[in-house]
């Protein structure tokens, strides 16, 4: 199969999708994925479909919602039966090949019992040929190994690194992570990464690329916690100018919101610091963090640029999930709130078809799930009947949307706890009871759980007249009509993409084997 040329698939993880100087930030700058998107086509209404990581990564690998591929949980086996992009993209005639991480929890039906891979959700997506693959958040060896190359003295127990500097001027007026890490901007994560990523491309030629076009999968573990930057990058954005938290102003009326909330702020992991300064500086941090992996980002489009090969390659960035980053007292990424599912995307598709285009800001929603189905469109391979989502080629040619486009998003977010059960005598529920699913159109956001009402009520919010989501109207009778109109649409959402492995297929006696699509996927 003739290949039309190179994919540079990039992940950056736990980036909000309001944190580009592009879509209006008032303070955040990021001058190299601006220039992405005045290239390619930004989706202003981008949501994950899960979270944590392992989930979500799960349905933007494979297409599909997470109650299809039931990877629900960091370390809940992903089902070896479903195809995904890197298999898919091998069958396109690309060899993927990985720089980073993908979180995939091996299947246990397809490993012996004693295999090592049981052991860790930091698993490789079949497919993938793992040039670099640096799963470990808090001290990777091979980058470790790459400081000690750059002449850096790596300490024995390398999450040491992340310890601020000791005694560092200016320390004692800010907020707790302000000072900055003991190694230097140029030694970060993704200064490894995208370093090993220009080495392996710099191997071959801009002539033998287009005969061999690549497949990279990019997957940079920055903007993650923990919330350390390099000196550079440390004060890069000054606490007294983050704008005004989302969420309540106080944290006991936020913590009596929802049961969700009163738990899940009052867990050290996930809730935000108490403290005003800290929790501004946090978010300060949180944005330092960004502009590191955008300058990095930067380097490697000037080397795509240098070497002549971005006149032939499909660059698609987006985020595995978001991060609360102090709004509704909460850190991390979890629950119903939007801060944790509003992600980036932006595709820059190199063909003269996509000219047209250029800068443009769509405002449809789209999903994770539809990422899988543009690229396999862009390298000429059917979608499977596997995928949930739908190719967003039109968007890129025409700027309009497919027809029968969806009018609003949905996300689920399992919470149980296999390991601890800590989670479920919380609420006083199962496993299975500890799951929700959020739809979201542009007027209204309706959060349905697994558990019983009285352990976990319903929640409705009118987005217009309650933008930061404060007032919960499940309860009210007057939005009672809003409330049945959201459930109908999850079931019917839940109904329309049940699992088509067999079922678009029928037998028939004058035709054989026949195959049913769906004119709108």
């Amino acid at each position: 199969m003739a290949r039309p040329g190179n994919v540079l698939f990039i992940t950056v993880d736990q980036w909000r999708g309001d944190s580009l100087s592009c879509v209006g930030h008032p303070l955040v700058k990021t001058p190299n994925l601006d220039a992405l998107a005045a290239d390619g086509v930004l989706f202003a209404r981008h949501f994950a479909n899960t979270a944590p990581c392992g989930p979500s990564r799960a349905s933007l690998y494979t297409g599909m919602y997470a109650h299809n591929h039931r990877s629900i949980l960091n370390g809940t086996p992903l089902d070896a039966r479903f195809t995904n992009i890197a298999l898919l993209a091998r069958d396109a005639g690309y060899e993927p090949a990985l720089f980073g991480y993908t979180d995939t929890s091996v299947d246990p039906r397809t490993v012996e019992p004693d295999d090592p891979r049981l052991r860790t959700y930091e698993g490789v997506l079949p497919g993938f040929d793992p040039i670099v693959n640096d799963p470990e958040v808090y001290g990777s060896q091979q980058w470790a190994a790459w400081l000690a190359e750059q002449g850096v003295d790596v300490p024995d127990d390398v999450t040491d690194l992340y310890r601020p500097i000791e005694n560092f001027p200016g320390t004692a007026e800010h907020g707790a992570t302000w000072a900055p890490t003991r190694f230097a901007a140029e030694h970060t994560e993704t200064a490894f990464m995208v370093s090993k990523l220009i080495e392996w491309l710099d191997e071959r030629t801009a002539d033998e690329w287009a005969d061999d076009p690549f497949f990279v999968h990019a997957s940079f573990i920055r903007p993650h916690p923990p919330y350390r930057n390099p000196v550079g990058y440390h004060d890069r954005y000054d606490a007294d100018d983050i704008p005004p938290f989302t969420g309540h102003a106080d944290r006991d009326d936020e913590i009596a919101a929802h049961i969700l909330a009163e738990i899940a702020i009052q867990i050290p992991e996930v809730g935000a610091p108490e403290n005003d300064r800290d929790r501004r500086q946090l978010r300060a941090t949180y944005h330092g963090m960004q502009a590191e992996v955008d300058d990095q980002l930067g380097r490697l489009f000037a080397h795509l640029g240098d070497r002549g090969l971005d006149r032939n390659t499909l660059i698609v960035i987006t985020s595995d999930h978001g991060e609360m980053g102090g709004d509704h007292w909460l850190t991390e990424k979890l629950g119903y709130w939007d801060e944790s599912y509003h992600i980036p995307l932006i595709v820059r598709d190199p063909s003269p078809a996509a000219d047209a285009t250029r800068g443009l800001q769509v405002h449809e929603f789209t999903e994770s799930v539809d990422v899988l189905p543009t690229v396999l469109g862009w390298i000429g391979v059917d979608v499977p009947d596997q995928c949930d989502g739908r190719a967003l080629t039109k968007f890129l040619t025409d700027g309009t949307a497919p027809e029968f486009w969806r009018d609003a998003v949905f996300w689920e977010w399992a919470f149980s706890d296999p390991e601890s059960r800590t989670i479920e005598s919380l609420f006083d529920a199962v496993a299975e009871e500890c799951s929700l699913t959020v739809v979201r159109s542009k007027d209204w956001k309706y959060v349905e759980f697994a558990g019983t009402s009285d352990q976990t009520p319903p929640l409705l919010f009118d987005l217009n007249d309650d933008p930061q989501q404060l007032v919960n109207l499940a309860d009210d009778p007057a939005h009672a009509s809003q409330v049945i109109d959201a459930l109908r649409r999850i079931v019917q959402w839940r109904m329309h993409h049940n699992d088509r492995t067999l079922s678009t297929y029928h037998l028939s006696e004058e035709q054989g084997l026949i195959h049913i699509a769906d004119p709108r996927r």
